[in-house]
């Protein structure tokens, strides 16, 4: 194949260890192991996809095989044996992929092959990729091998599943992980090949593109080759231009979200995210970039622009620090793990657009809430503050001093608590609600006569806190259920409620619940006496049904 037509990540493929990059610590070590010939029985290369496992094998296999020695590995005029390699075609240096040659047969001919000596070579070499897709026997029957081969036979692994691999194999294998790249070095790569290439991009693209390629140099070169590609007429590729070909939305737009979540801003949010929404970004993958932001906003203290890897810029950057200085970090966490659930959500509704809707809703309120919360503690330190109370004389000092702080404390609880069940807000009397028995009560003093059926048939309780209910999920819940009670608990308590659907299953609704006891109920009396009696007396007797008897009747 001709070199210019290859994708840049065969055509920029490392051929040497001078070639590679962020593995300097491991190419120095193996360097040294060859030269000073102390190389081991098998090397075992592992990390993520597209850090160069397979390339530092090949590299490896031409060090060891190279006619001109490690120190003057073949680069651009390629000798004999680097060809071959390089060509995949060397007769001592076989390449096995163990996804598709899993079982012990496909090994027990490696090892009968290996029987024989190099033939135009110093070592034969086995290069196994993927090797965790070996079955449990294949490992076994390699273990003998792999402990004591012969001199001329070395083995290489590669693997992105190192916790597959036994623990037997581990042992016997030179381990090297092999790290992510960094940002700041994946990036000069890459700007580097996009001269060579002739290629006009931004450096603000080329950032985006080491975001998305996570620390992959396999990764980065495939959307490099993308960008450039759809970049044909030569036009310098921007960073709104790359966002649209790799369908990746402007991390300003989130911070913008933000920003109206905290104002209570609920059209603007709703309106911005459909607007993220519609450039294709999938909602899980939202709701992840969405969490990385809250992490940034909670630790942006802690932060540089340099360590997010190029996901804020100076702007952004700046932006979230002057937003987070006037949030507590309460706030971020409370976010947090509102995020997490969430996501678990999403894999039990069907529309998962909606969902996501809703959490950001549900994040206002609880922006809200902190902020009714923080102005009911500081009317109530006031209103402490103004209370005067009459001294109580007393000869003991000591006691003195308790009598005042008990008087304060109830003479502080007489001005600033409710009454019971009622709070007056505004001058209108709200209902206070602190368990399920209140809700099904206020339900049925309210006439909300389908409320009341769901909530006895329909709903299994999780939890039941102050402002907040949890419920487990119910394929016969009403689908407009959750919206009306929230409305509706709005509407009698004069406060923002949080109902949210969860994978555990809670209790069973109040209407099986009473049916339960009532089966009891019935078993019990029919094993009493006077059951038993009329048994005797009436043999096709039957007790279908028991009442209780009121006063009245």
């Amino acid at each position: 194949m001709n070199k210019d037509s290859k994708v840049l990540a065969l055509k920029y493929r490392p051929s040497s260890f001078d070639e590679l990059i962020g593995q300097e610590v491991m190419v120095e070590t193996i360097r040294n192991s060859i030269q000073s010939n102390k190389i081991p029985n098998a090397y075992l290369f592992t990390g993520i996809r597209g850090v160069g496992k397979t390339t530092t094998a090949r590299i490896v296999a031409k060090a060891l095989n190279c006619l001109n020695g490690v120190e003057k590995i073949c680069r651009d005029k390629l000798c004999e044996n680097c060809e071959a390699i390089s060509n995949s075609n060397h007769i001592d240096v076989l390449e096995m992929d163990a996804a598709s040659k899993t079982g012990v047969d496909d090994v027990r001919d490696l090892i009968e092959f290996s029987r024989y000596g190099p033939t135009s070579s110093k070592y034969k070499i086995f290069i196994i990729d993927e090797v965790h897709m070996l079955s449990k026997q294949a490992f076994n029957a390699l273990l003998k091998t792999l402990e004591e081969p012969p001199e001329y036979l070395k083995f290489i692994f590669a693997t992105t599943e190192i916790k597959k691999i036994p623990i037997t194999v581990v042992s016997r294998c030179q381990r090297f992980d092999l790290s992510r790249i960094k940002s700041s070095q994946l990036f000069q790569f890459l700007k580097d090949i996009s001269i060579k290439e002739k290629g006009s991009i931004s450096e603000d693209a080329l950032k985006l593109i080491v975001k998305i390629s996570e620390g992959s140099v396999r990764d980065s070169l495939s959307l490099l080759d993308r960008a450039l590609l759809s970049n044909i007429d030569n036009k310098e590729l921007t960073l709104e231009k790359a966002q649209e070909i790799f369908g990746f939305f402007d991390k300003s737009k989130l911070i913008e979200l933000f920003k109206f979540i905290f104002e209570g801003q609920e059209d603007k949010v709703l309106d911005l995210y459909r607007k993220i929404y519609d450039q294709g970004i999938d909602p899980k993958v939202f709701i992840n970039d969405f969490l990385e932001l809250l992490y940034y906003f909670k630790n942006i203290n802690s932060l540089t622009v340099e360590s997010t890897n190029f996901t804020l810029n100076d702007d952004e950057f700046n932006t979230i620090k002057d937003i987070s200085e006037n949030i507590e970090n309460k706030t971020f966490l409370l976010f947090w793990q509102f995020t997490i659930k969430t996501l678990n959500e999403l894999d039990i509704v069907s529309n998962q657009n909606i969902a996501v809707e809703m959490f950001l809703l549900r994040l206002i309120y609880l922006s809200d809430i902190k902020r009714v919360n923080h102005n009911e503690e500081k009317s109530r330190s006031n209103v402490s503050e103004n209370v005067k109370l009459p001294d109580i004389e007393n000869k003991d000092n000591s006691k003195n001093e308790t009598i005042n702080q008990i008087k304060n404390i109830y003479q502080s609880k007489e001005v600033i608590e409710p009454k019971k069940n009622l709070i007056d807000v505004e001058g209108i009397n709200k209902i206070k609600i602190i368990s399920f028995d209140d809700l099904i009560k206020t339900c049925n003093e309210k006439k909300e006569v389908k409320l009341k059926y769901e909530l006895e048939n329909n709903v299994n309780l999780v939890k039941f806190e102050n402002l907040r209910i949890e419920i487990s999920f119910n394929d016969r819940l009403d689908k407009n259920f959750i919206k009306d009670l929230t409305y509706k608990l709005n509407e009698w308590t004069g406060e923002r409620w949080i109902i949210t659907l969860s994978k555990v299953e809670g209790d069973i609704s109040l209407k099986d619940k009473l049916k339960k006891e009532k089966s009891e109920k019935i078993e019990i009396i029919k094993k009493s006496k006077l059951f038993l009696d009329l048994k005797e007396k009436f043999p096709d007797i039957k007790l279908v049904d028991i009442k209780k008897i009121t006063e009245e009747n």
